[in-house]
């Protein structure tokens, strides 16, 4: 009884520590979501008037732009996925995951090969250890995204998408597959089909009485969407690096509180039982004390 009382005694000291971990990790996401959050909503301005000089260019303009024009035969495309380097953040990783092996799954039924470009050590991992093959990845960052990335990003699927059909490396479609934050509560897996664009002014309709704009375009139109269209692709992404920031340290937040609680759990739980165990002890300690004492009295009555 002893014994079981030090391995109980033992899992709870244990127990303890790994709280202690967990809360310090819940602590730490909760600091760091409150700027990840910050930082995304401060990129949509920019997104957002970024999408609208796009949407006028490719609206008035009537330029077919290669980064615009539908490829008659499709038959690659290239999906990036945006994962995690850290794990502790429960279904993250593997939602994504998922979304992207469903995105690929449909486009295979298209017709279409894949390439796949991964962002994030888990992802990375994930189609390593099943011997898939990786076009390039990016990690080191996902809780903490930087423009330059996004450029570094935005470039290599620009330039994929650009190269002549049938050249090694070219893509006909370029996908990228992120968690868009929604809420502490909801994050969800996302697919997005960034080229050929398209691009989507807004949800809303403008009214009767909104006057429509007039633009002109300087130098030309072609050369307004040359340098428009990169930097509306990567500010994209950037965005996606941004959003999938947030509901990563959200996801991480989530998944350590409930580590924390389910540690609570646990220390009640053996403190309990080896309360029971303890009781145990003495009671038998004491059953044998009386059964000594009892077998002495009957053996000094005997003995008289």
């Amino acid at each position: 009884m002893a014994v079981s009382l030090r391995e109980y005694r033992a899992r709870i000291k244990s127990t303890e520590s790994m709280k202690k971990i967990t809360r310090a990790m819940e602590l730490i996401a909760a600091s760091r979501i409150i700027k990840a959050q910050q930082r995304a909503q401060a990129a949509a301005p920019y997104a957002r008037e970024l999408t609208r000089a796009v949407s006028a260019v490719a609206t008035y303009s009537n330029v077919d732009h290669p980064m615009t024009t539908e490829s008659e035969d499709p038959k690659r495309a290239a999906v990036l996925v945006v994962t995690s380097d850290r794990g502790l953040a429960g279904a993250y990783s593997s939602s994504v995951i998922k979304e992207s092996e469903r995105l690929v799954e449909m486009l295979r039924e298209e017709g279409k090969e894949v390439d796949t470009y991964i962002c994030g050590r888990k992802g990375e991992a994930y189609f390593k250890f099943r011997q898939r093959p990786i076009v390039q990845s990016w990690t080191g960052f996902s809780d903490q995204p930087s423009y330059a990335v996004a450029q570094e990003v935005g470039q290599t699927l620009i330039d994929a998408f650009l190269k002549e059909q049938g050249e090694e490396g070219d893509v006909d479609e370029v996908h990228v597959v992120y968690t868009r934050f929604r809420s502490m509560l909801v994050q969800e897996p996302t697919a997005v089909r960034l080229l050929p664009l398209e691009v989507v002014e807004g949800e809303e309709k403008p009214s009767a009485d909104d006057a429509l704009p007039l633009y002109e375009f300087e130098p030309s139109p072609e050369a307004v969407l040359d340098e428009l269209l990169p930097r509306y692709v990567q500010s994209r992404i950037f965005f996606a690096l941004l959003q999938a920031a947030a509901s990563e340290l959200a996801a991480r937040q989530k998944a350590m509180k409930a580590a924390t609680d389910n540690a609570d759990e646990l220390i009640k739980k053996y403190t309990r039982i080896a309360n029971q165990a303890r009781q145990a002890g003495i009671t038998q300690e004491i059953s044998e004390i009386v059964g000594g004492v009892n077998a002495l009295a009957d053996a000094s009555a005997a003995s008289d």
